[in-house]
């Protein structure tokens, strides 16, 4: 089972290396520039990974569970181990893909006995956003870590209570946002702290091409 800190480690990759780490880029051409672009001399390739990898089941079996899905089957760092889906003829479809064992599938009713399944490390929320802190707080309360799509919730009190929730529950919590770590936005979030100024309640950027 994967530990904390390999978790923790997320908090310091950018959005970029947080897709490159999840295998986000593999068979998504369409989002991602074309990897001959990055070819790396043999020289110079980093060493392959051989620690344990991040078991990840996602909730919530959509379009972009989809997208998900696919990438993690070329992820030097996770795999697909679980799935949550109130819908059984995706679990029937998913099992035979993604050769997910029986006791790793869950539906909405049963879901919060995944606490007992030590072959899942981390819940990925991917439902409709009225159901993101429902779902969040429950993989929590088992003990799971939690990547929970953007929007987190629908209020600052919601999203407050989340965190509360894993805090106390010992686990991390992430929300699939993609400039989180973005070096400008970054930079301007630690700008304002230096300078003690107040966070704003909107940001409007531009990207020069």
């Amino acid at each position: 089972m994967a530990s904390i800190s390999q978790v923790k480690s997320m908090k310091n990759n950018s959005r970029r290396s947080f897709v490159k780490n999840l295998g986000l880029g593999i068979g998504s051409t369409a989002l991602l520039p074309s990897l001959a672009s990055f070819e790396i001399p043999v020289a110079a390739k980093k060493k392959i990974y051989e620690g344990e990898k991040l078991n990840i089941a996602l909730c919530g079996l959509g379009r972009y569970a989809n997208i998900l899905a696919r990438s993690f089957v070329g992820s030097e760092y996770c795999r697909l181990s679980g799935i949550i889906t109130g819908t059984l003829s995706k679990a029937v479809d998913w099992k035979s893909r993604y050769s997910i064992p029986d006791g790793n599938i869950y539906n909405y009713e049963n879901f919060d006995s995944i606490k007992d399944n030590k072959n899942i490390d981390l819940v990925y929320v991917v439902l409709p956003n009225s159901m993101h802190k429902e779902y969040t707080i429950r993989a929590a309360k088992a003990g799971k870590h939690v990547i929970v799509e953007k929007p987190m919730a629908f209020t600052e009190v919601d999203c407050q209570q989340m965190i509360d929730v894993c805090k106390k529950a010992g686990v991390q919590l992430a929300v699939g946002y993609r400039l989180h770590y973005e070096p400008n936005h970054f930079g301007d979030y630690e700008a304002r702290s230096r300078k003690n100024i107040r966070p704003s309640r909107s940001y409007r950027s531009f990207i020069r091409l």
